[in-house]
């Protein structure tokens, strides 16, 4: 089986595309480029791809990106709050629509080049502040998609979220059973020279691995008591 992956370069696409490699798929890697000032993250996934011999596409999304203004993420006027992962503060890192444009672009690509499934690393962690994360968008884009592709996508064509239920421990636990090189994945919205310690995504990355009992190889310039 063959799969389009949207990997971030995140710990948790990262640790999904070392997951269906495992599992025997024939991988396609598609990042992103959409403006996020923690772009840093591209060059985990494109290694991530030369690591699983995988076919490997960044997109440059940065036009779309300056459209999606007022997001921590893509807008220079706006902080990058602290605190933790589920906090309602977390709610000025939502990108207007971004995962239903990353998944469109993914999807293309898998009509295009015949692949079976796309794939993404949302988690069950992601659900309080991402409403593009939730099961529901999840099965209502792949209706979409079957609805956009039908006759062109291949047969029994998905679109899967294997960590939708499944916990930031359990990503970093099941990364740390795959052998996943933490240490080439980045999580800070912040997107310094390392790890600022303080955003949501570093947070929920140091509870993550303290919890799963997993030693966090990640340098960070600060660390929460």
């Amino acid at each position: 089986m063959s799969a389009v992956v949207a990997v971030s370069g995140g710990l948790d696409s990262v640790t999904l595309a070392h997951d269906l490699a495992a599992q025997g798929h024939d991988l396609t890697l598609a990042s992103f480029d959409y403006g996020q000032r923690h772009v840093r993250e591209l060059a985990c996934a494109e290694a991530c791809a030369v690591r699983l011999g995988a076919s490997y596409h960044p997109v440059d999304l940065r036009s779309v990106g300056r459209l999606l203004s007022g997001s921590a993420l893509t807008d220079a006027t706006v902080a990058v709050p602290d605190g933790h992962y589920t906090d309602a503060s977390m709610k000025a890192t939502v990108v207007p629509n971004r995962n239903a444009i990353l998944l469109s672009v993914a999807t293309g690509l898998a009509v295009a080049v015949g692949a079976d499934v796309v794939a993404t690393g949302v988690h069950a962690g992601d659900h309080p502040i991402y409403p593009d994360c939730r099961p529901a968008f999840i099965a209502a884009f792949e209706d979409m998609a079957r609805v956009a592709n039908e006759g062109f996508a291949a047969d029994g064509f998905r679109v899967v979220a294997p960590y939708l239920t499944r916990s930031k421990v359990d990503i970093v636990a099941r990364g740390a059973e795959l052998g996943v090189p933490f240490a080439e994945t980045w999580s800070c919205y912040r997107g310094g020279d390392v790890h600022c310690g303080r955003c949501g995504t570093c947070v929920e990355r140091i509870e993550a691995f303290a919890l799963a009992g997993v030693a966090d190889p990640t340098p960070y310039a600060a660390v929460p008591a």
